[in-house]
């Protein structure tokens, strides 16, 4: 048992599985299944699943590892879980047979390289006096501290040794042993992407990592010594030019995760069971708005569903924390891409600052991610910015079925939108936005009763880009202009409700103040080709602003009426103060 070969005992997985009867654990070990339907299945044995930070990448890892080590004794972890159901049929040995879970439990010599783990080591080795003759950057010492322990391996010393060669590679020591054994390896690296994240001005490292991992996978001689390679990070597999040094591997990220969608995160299923535990007193829907909205769409060619299906993702570790603190709150706010996030938002290409706004609103922005090449240095374009924007988690992203690579980006949830808010307000061209001043005069017009200046302000909204994909002509794009228009000025003052219970019936919105006296509370309802008449005459028949009247609020209460027209395009308003 090893660190780096065959490794055993506990990790971040087993950890959790010992904890299931009392803690927070969701069961994805039908994700081994997954993979055991591909060992040794040409390229389809090649995997490679990219996700933002703190989505449950590691905790995936360390799963494969603990399953298919033969470092480790996980028979007791597994055999209550999903995976103990596997039942399929592999050819071994030439021969079709039925087989379990069990046929490859803890069987196979596995490779597992946590990135993180060999980049604190290189610092570590970097500071040290003596050097390694062989080791001048992080991908020698990734070589030598695997081939280390092989040659420490009583199985393969004697081959390695016989080899003849002193200074011998990763991919010449693997294939030796797999011409001399017939020994095929599971490969797993976690933070594949880490030397393009944390050297990412050092192209020739890159080149030479790349060239590692393509002799490994590409080259004939050195993908003949794995049964299964499993590459998990942030970043889907870099590219040079418009082509892909891995393009070999079965790719799944934000961008298209396909039939595997419900393995980026915890599902709307697995959180509806972890709020039945008694442990938790969270609503779900609480849990729904804070950390949901990452929603993929599943082909209908789908082998297990006849039809079109949204899948609803979760933040895995904000969930986590949340249930555990009793608490929904923003636990991303810490996350070191959030000077990524930054950067890449002050690239502005195309009015990027002004998309995020707009979806910080409510509204979606086109994309397409055909030019992406997962490269975190040269970006060139608003596509470029959103793709990376999308798998770095602070943009969800959604499209019809076989749209290619075209997307919808909108901000996915209250803890990316807290986030997102804190991040702009934080710059220096905050205050000087068109989007800031149009906010906090449409604020004073509503509250001066400018009725006019109002409608103006709602109809240029209402005729931006970003309206027309939500549905031009109906009344919930009225209800994202007004929520748009008002948010910069409203979001830090104000809570605000649509279709609030109130009076006889639902009122369309509702912006009440948090906590200051002086500010008025604004119920507003939406029509479309009536008037502004009949909008504000429903707020007083179904008596909206009932609850603010009782136990002698006195509050300010200004009651706004709406109408656009969908045949003159025009919009009215009238405001009235109570």
């Amino acid at each position: 048992m090893g660190t780096f070969l065959n490794p055993g005992g506990s990790n971040a997985f087993t950890e959790l599985a010992a904890k299931q009867d009392s803690g927070i654990f969701v069961d994805k070990t039908d994700f081994i299944s997954e993979t055991i339907d591909r060992l040794d299945a040409g390229d389809l044995k090649l995997i490679a699943f990219t996700k933002p930070r703190r989505f449950g990448k590691t905790v995936t890892a360390h799963m494969l590892a603990s399953y298919y080590s033969k470092g480790a004794d996980s028979k007791d972890v597994f055999s209550g879980l999903k995976v103990a159901g596997y039942a399929g049929t592999k050819t071994i040995n030439g021969q079709k047979k039925k087989i379990t879970y069990e046929e490859y439990l803890n069987k196979s010599n596995v490779i597992f390289l946590d990135m993180n783990n060999v980049n604190s080591k290189y610092k570590n080795y970097v500071r040290r006096t003596a050097k390694i003759e062989e080791v001048t950057d992080i991908v020698d010492l990734t070589e030598y501290l695997v081939i280390k322990e092989l040659k420490e391996e009583p199985e393969f010393a004697p081959i390695l040794a016989k080899a003849g060669i002193s200074n011998i590679g990763l991919n010449d020591a693997l294939s030796e042993i797999h011409q001399k054994l017939h020994i095929s390896f599971v490969f797993i690296m976690d933070e594949w992407d880490l030397i393009y994240r944390e050297y990412r001005d050092n192209e020739t490292l890159q080149e030479k990592f790349i060239d590692m991992l393509t002799g490994l996978f590409k080259a004939a001689e050195g993908l003949a010594c794995f049964s299964l390679a499993y590459l998990t990070g942030i970043l889907p597999i870099k590219k040079y030019n418009s082509e892909s040094a891995l393009n070999n591997f079965d790719e799944y990220n934000m961008l298209q995760p396909d039939t595997f969608a419900p393995y980026f995160g915890f599902t709307d299923e697995e959180v509806t069971e972890l709020c039945k535990q008694p442990w938790c007193s969270i609503s779900k829907d609480l849990l729904k708005e804070w950390y949901e909205g990452y929603k993929f769409t599943l082909d209908a060619k789908d082998k297990e569903h006849k039809n079109n299906v949204l899948i609803d993702v979760y933040n895995p570790n904000s969930v986590c924390k949340a249930i555990s603190r009793n608490n929904c709150g923003n636990f991303w706010s810490s996350t070191s891409s959030n000077k990524e996030a930054i950067r890449l938002i002050n690239m502005n290409f195309a009015g990027i600052k002004d998309d995020i706004l707009s979806m910080l609103a409510g509204g979606t922005v086109f994309f397409n991610f055909r030019s992406f090449n997962s490269n975190m240095v040269s970006i060139t374009s608003k596509d470029q910015v959103f793709s990376l924007l999308t798998c770095l988690g602070y943009l969800g992203c959604n499209g019809q079925p076989n749209a290619g690579t075209e997307r919808y980006a909108y901000v996915p949830n209250r803890e990316i939108r807290e986030t997102l808010i804190d991040i702009v307000r934080e710059q220096p061209w905050y205050n000087s936005m068109p989007v800031i001043e149009r906010s906090e005069k449409l604020f004073q017009a509503i509250r001066s009763l400018n009725a006019k200046t109002t409608a103006e302000i709602v109809g240029g909204i209402h005729n931006s880009p970003y309206v027309s994909v939500i549905g031009y002509n109906k009344e919930e794009a009225l209800v994202f202009c007004l929520i748009s228009g008002l948010m910069w000025c409203a979001e830090s003052s104000y809570d605000s409700y649509r279709e609030l219970p109130t009076g006889k019936g639902f009122a369309d919105l509702v912006f009440v103040p948090k906590s200051r006296a002086d500010l008025p509370i604004m119920i507003v309802e939406f029509k479309r080709d009536y008037t502004a008449e009949d909008a504000l005459n429903q707020i007083k028949k179904q008596n909206y602003a009932a609850r603010y009247r009782k136990d002698g609020d006195v509050r300010k209460v200004l009651l706004v009426g709406l109408n656009y027209s969908s045949e003159t395009k025009e919009h009215h308003c009238l405001i009235e103060k109570m």
